[in-house]
């Protein structure tokens, strides 16, 4: 789902849904952002499952948008990424933005905006990784665009190479395996699991969870054979 209105998007996406919701509970979002950004926060990109940050006044949305500013937001990514690495974690720092040949892509690039990424990996299967990431940036598609450059593309990535064998020796076995796999998930295997920070109300330390979603647990399953 689109998180807000734009270009070629105008109706379907999580705003709409917030603003009918609302409507009907008689409340209110924060209009900071004008009606077609009402109450967002911070964003994911669409296809990216996960924790997302929604608020009802402007005073809180303030508040929250100064902690994200300033990078005080704990959060934590979980995606299935092709290959198995050789350093099993670290940190990337690489300048990110908008490719010249297509608009809708980022690339990295020395003239950039920074854009910072802390990896570890938790699991490895025979030629898939699952890897926790942290960000000390928010740069659109940072993950993704990170992950590519190091040769271990998001698994279904549709936009940065992850729909493509990366890092292991096909065999007929294999290739049906992979079939299955990018069947089970038509998206970009990547979760925003865990989101923390300061409540801007209470001043204490709010920490959310969430579990992975149908389709990434499946791929989990099927990988460990369950």
């Amino acid at each position: 789902m689109v998180t807000h209105p734009a270009y070629r998007n105008n109706s379907g996406t999580l705003v709409n849904a917030l603003l009918y919701h609302m409507a009907k509970s008689k409340t209110s979002l924060s209009g900071i952002n004008g009606i077609e950004r009402a109450g967002i926060v911070h964003r994911l990109d669409k296809n990216t499952s996960g924790l997302l940050v929604i608020a009802k006044d402007e005073e809180t949305h303030r508040r929250l948008s100064k902690l994200f500013s300033k990078h005080d937001i704990e959060r934590e990514y979980w995606a299935l990424c092709w290959g198995i690495f050789r350093n099993k974690k670290g940190i990337i720092e690489k300048s990110l933005g908008r490719s010249q040949k297509d608009r809708k892509k980022v690339v990295v690039k020395d003239e950039g905006k920074l854009a910072v990424t802390m990896y570890e990996v938790i699991k490895e299967y025979e030629f898939l990784s699952l890897a926790k990431l942290n960000l000390k940036t928010g740069r659109t598609h940072q993950i993704r665009v990170h992950m590519h450059s190091l040769g271990h593309p998001v698994f279904g990535d549709p936009e940065y190479d992850g729909r493509k064998v990366h890092g292991v020796q096909l065999t007929n076995r294999l290739k049906e395996e992979i079939k299955t796999l990018l069947d089970i998930i038509p998206r970009q295997a990547l979760h925003a699991k865990l989101l923390g920070f300061i409540h801007p109300i209470t001043n204490k330390k709010i920490l959310f969870d969430s579990r992975l979603p149908d389709d990434f647990q499946s791929l989990i399953n099927k990988l460990e054979g369950k």
